[in-house]
């Protein structure tokens, strides 16, 4: 093979050298990993019962903030309903929505205008009317101007009367033992602000009444390629980083709050899309300069299930939103990296997320602009790109493996063994093509957070989490 060009030959190393340091990462991760679930598998071998109710649990508030949430919105909050927990409250924050959301709680639940006093700590826009449900004495919902989903939230945690605040996605429902498990670090450590739990995808189970029955596959290819990437992001990152306290991001689906905490930091932030990573990564960087003890953590258990896009522009929505929430939440706390008072989440998990999340997409890019160059320059002998196509392919296959191995070893959630070798095979084949779209997205919620473009949610397609969810393979 004739030489490369010293800038080709450059970009091939920084490349291979790029792809080894984040293996070695993410063989820290799944062993950090490891430990955790090993933990975990023991607090399940006992009676949830005997484990979990010591008379200790701290009331909660769940919040959840609801826009033109018509078609999950009741099967959402039957599920919340349903939890096992001593002592909490219920409040759905109805963001002006513009559909059938606030008709359908009050038809389904018997809500009836209340008036209720609360404290306005955190800004908002302003509250409609109040309501509390005649059936169901947990349950309160909040009729208010839109304003986002952050709005919505600090709205949920001005009227909480709870010091730890739950907020739940309005398209998820949780396991009825989920505030049992994920209250657990609070109880274990007083200085613990923060925890979160798994989040899986309920695409193609079967929900009634609010609960998960069985959980399944979907026939839909596009949810399945999600699963993977679910299983990665939480089996791997959140667990590993939680057990060295750098956790940089608690999904907005599911995750318990100390309200204080959150007050004092200033809340939810109203003029950002990633609302959920940057209060957390916030919290690192406040609690960090004020050489606070704290804790932020993670529970591995699969308690919260939500409803994946099944289509391609939802999903597109969705993804160029993460990369962009991630973008502003890096950036808004750039002062956490390397900052004086060392910690891990400063020193090793911000620069972490800035090297294989922030720049992933552009590397990815050199990438395949890397391998089409060897594909067409003559001087060069195919077999080079070959081996740097079945490098980046094959470190992606090991990273799906190994996470639906530690899904088997840990959780089997899927029943069936082939749901299992369905999923490899998806892990495979995401590799050509949906993988690429993904770069492309990302890039493009870059760019928007680049060029400083007002960001939006998006249309958010749904079909509701219904009997017809339980459409199976």
């Amino acid at each position: 093979m004739n030489s490369l060009p010293l800038a080709v030959e450059i970009l091939v190393w920084f490349l291979f050298l790029y792809v080894l340091v984040h293996a070695a990462a993410q063989a820290t991760i799944s062993l950090l990993s490891w430990r955790i679930i090993r933990r975990s598998a023991a607090y399940r071998r006992v009676e949830i019962r005997e484990l979990l109710y010591t008379g200790l649990e701290p009331p909660i508030t769940v919040v959840i903030p609801a826009y033109n949430e018509e078609s999950t919105i009741v099967t959402s909050v039957r599920s919340m309903l349903q939890l096992r927990y001593p002592e909490y409250e219920l409040v759905v924050v109805n963001d002006g929505s513009c559909d059938g959301t606030l008709a359908a709680l009050i038809d389904a639940f018997g809500l009836k205008p209340f008036p209720h006093a609360y404290w306005m700590r955190l800004e908002t826009e302003p509250v409609i009317r109040t309501y509390r449900s005649e059936t169901h004495a947990k349950l309160r919902v909040i009729d208010k101007a839109n304003g986002g989903k952050a709005d919505a939230i600090n709205c949920g945690i001005n009227v909480s009367q709870y010091p730890l605040v739950c907020c739940v996605d309005a398209d998820s429902i949780l396991d009825r033992d989920s505030l049992l498990r994920v209250v657990q670090p609070f109880i274990e450590d007083s200085r613990t602000v923060a925890c979160g739990g798994t989040v899986r995808l309920a695409n193609g189970c079967t929900v009634r009444n609010g609960l998960l029955l069985e959980a399944g596959l979907p026939r839909s290819a596009l949810a399945r390629q999600q699963i993977v990437e679910y299983l990665r992001g939480f089996l791997f990152g959140r667990m590993g980083w939680s057990q060295v306290n750098g956790l940089l991001i608690i999904s907005g689906a599911f995750g318990l709050m100390h309200k204080d905490t959150v007050v004092a930091v200033g809340g939810y932030r109203r003029d950002t899309i990633g609302e959920d990573m940057e209060l957390v990564v916030r919290m690192h960087r406040v609690l960090t300069a004020q050489r606070r003890p704290y804790r932020i953590s993670y529970v591995p258990d699969p308690i919260c299930w939500t409803e994946a896009p099944e289509d391609w522009r939802t999903l597109k929505n969705q993804r160029v939103r993460w990369q962009r929430g991630l973008c502003e939440s890096l950036w808004a706390n750039r002062a956490l990296a390397l900052s004086p008072h060392p910690t891990v989440a400063g020193w090793i998990a911000f620069p972490y997320f800035v090297l294989f999340e922030w720049a992933a997409p552009i590397v990815e890019l050199s990438g395949y602009a890397l391998f089409a160059w060897l594909l067409l320059a003559s001087d060069v002998r195919w077999d080079t790109a070959v081996l740097f196509l079945l490098v980046a392919v094959g470190f992606s296959v090991l990273l799906s493996t190994i996470a639906l191995m530690l899904e088997e070893i840990s959780f089997h959630v899927y029943p069936r063994s082939r749901h299992l070798f369905e999923l490899f095979l998806t892990g495979i084949a995401e590799n050509f093509g949906y993988r690429q779209l993904n770069v492309a997205w990302r890039l493009l919620g870059m760019w928007h957070w680049f060029r400083g473009k007002r960001a939006t949610w998006g249309v958010m397609r749904r079909k509701g989490m219904g009997p017809h969810t339980s459409r199976q393979r």
